[in-house]
Order: C-alpha cells, then sequence, then structure tokens
C-alpha cells in the first residue's frame, strides 16, 4: 500500500517548515513532486537534494497562491512537465496582526489573512480540481486528492495569543473541505483537512523551546510535547493514497492530543 511511484504531488508553501517537511516525506515514498512557493531559491535547492537522494523529479516553481495567474502558470507548467496530478496540497498560509485582540484588530490584516488563508484554497482547489476532473474522465489519471492545511485552531479557540483572524480562516477552511468533498465526491476527486497542532519548524523552535511554551505543552497537551519534524508525513501519505478512495470531507487533527480535552 501507499505506492506513490508515478505519481505526482503539488505541495505549496513548499520552501520551508511543514510543507517542506510534507514534500521530502512523499517523495521518501516515490512520489515526483512539484513543490510551489515564492522563495524559488529554497525550492530548486530541494528538488536537486531530493531527486538525488531519492530518485523522483522534482519540479520547482515560483508561485503566489494570491495571484491567479500565478496558479494558472504553475498548472500549465505541471501539464507540460507532467501532465497530471494526482493530489494537490493547500498548505500555503500565514497570519498578520498575531497578538492583536479581537477589539484592536485592523481590517487590513484581517483581509490580508482571509485573502492568504482562505481565499487562495478556494482559488487553488477549484483550478486544480478542474484539471484533475479533466484528467480523470480522459483518463490521463485515475483519481484525485485534495489536501487542505487547517489547524487545531480551526478547531478550537485558545487562551495564549490572540490569533482572530486565523482562528476563522481555518475554520471556514475545515468547513470548505467538507462542501468541496460533497460536490467531488462523484468525480473521483476527495477533499479532505489535516489540523496540526504545535511542530516544530525552523520558525517556531525557538518559541517553542521557551519555558513558557514547554510549560504549556505539559499542561494542555496529553502527549506533553510537541510535534517533531516528520510526524505530519504519515497523515498527509494516507489522505494523499489511491487507497483512501472512501475517505473525504474529513479533518484530522495531528495534535498529540490537544483537541481531545
Amino acid at each position: 500500500m501507499f505506492d506513490y511511484k508515478g505519481k505526482v504531488v503539488a505541495i505549496t508553501g513548499a520552501s520551508s517548515g511543514l510543507g517542506k517537511q510534507m514534500a521530502e516525506g512523499f517523495a521518501q515514498v516515490g512520489a515526483n513532486l512539484v513543490l510551489l512557493a515564492r522563495r524559488i531559491d529554497r525550492l530548486e535547492a530541494s528538488a536537486a537534494e531530493w531527486s538525488a537522494k531519492y530518485g523522483v523529479e522534482v519540479l520547482p516553481i515560483k508561485c503566489d497562491v494570491t495571484d491567479e495567474a500565478s496558479i494558472d502558470a504553475a498548472l500549465s507548467a505541471i501539464d507540460s512537465k507532467f501532465g497530471k496530478v494526482e493530489v494537490i496540497i493547500n498548505n500555503a498560509g500565514g497570519e498578520k496582526g498575531t497578538g492583536t485582540p479581537l477589539v484592536d484588530y485592523k481590517r487590513e490584516d484581517w483581509d490580508f489573512t482571509l485573502n492568504l488563508d482562505l481565499t487562495s484554497v478556494f482559488t487553488m482547489t477549484k483550478k486544480f480540481a478542474k484539471y484533475m476532473e479533466a484528467n480523470i474522465a480522459g483518463g490521463k489519471q485515475g483519481y484525485g486528492r485534495v489536501i487542505n492545511i487547517a489547524s487545531i485552531y480551526g478547531l478550537v479557540g485558545n487562551t495564549v495569543i490572540p490569533t482572530i483572524a486565523y482562528h476563522s480562516t481555518k475554520g471556514a477552511v475545515v468547513n470548505f473541505t467538507k462542501g468541496a468533498a460533497a460536490e467531488l465526491a462523484t468525480k473521483g476527486i476527495t477533499v479532505n483537512a489535516i489540523c496540526p497542532g504545535y511542530f516544530y519548524t525552523e520558525l517556531t523552535t525557538e518559541t517553542l523551546d521557551s519555558e513558557m511554551f514547554q510549560a504549556f505543552a505539559k499542561q494542555s497537551v496529553p502527549m506533553q510535547r510537541y510535534g517533531r519534524e516528520g510526524e505530519l508525513n504519515s497523515a498527509a501519505i494516507f489522505l494523499g493514497a489511491e487507497e483512501s478512495s472512501y475517505v473525504t470531507g474529513q479533518a484530522l487533527a495531528i495534535d498529540g492530543g490537544y483537541t481531545c480535552i
């Protein structure tokens, strides 16, 4: 099971963090990759490393997920290189105004976050699902998978730091996933979401290792630790697999138990 040889997996936000971790996880199981992000130099470095290390084809593409023309150009490049894409992972995102209380939150920060974290997921899913659907109908590929990276903060609130726009967009991504899954269920395309908890990345390590956050982990995470590099990969590989054809519309929390208490 879960043999990705010959399959094509595209990942946004693949230049760093969880996107980069998941991309390498797919390379390890034999998938050809499309790496999408704005920092093309990082993508090219990963492409050279992984193609040599894992023997897979890796296509790095500079792409801004908030720009429809950029997405269209990426799809055109994918079609020219591979002629298909079985899996798209909508991982790119971020928030402006983190730490700002709701009553003081700026409208421009709200609009920025909604555009990056929610509208981009709509646009990417719309365009990639249409491409997948045509390919499935035409016999170019056997199935399609959309995986949206939401967050535990799309399932619950928090008392650690105000992140109102992030909560709103990630919660919307969870229900967008369910709506899209229902629409695409008869088209050979599944749509699921992953809701990561706190994970170590190059950007979060210093914060998560701080005395405050270590105490927070022991109090709020049943496993009493944060996610390690690679611990998200298996969920993405499962949801993207051909064998997972009866799994759709789900939001899977990978959080050490954070949302179970």
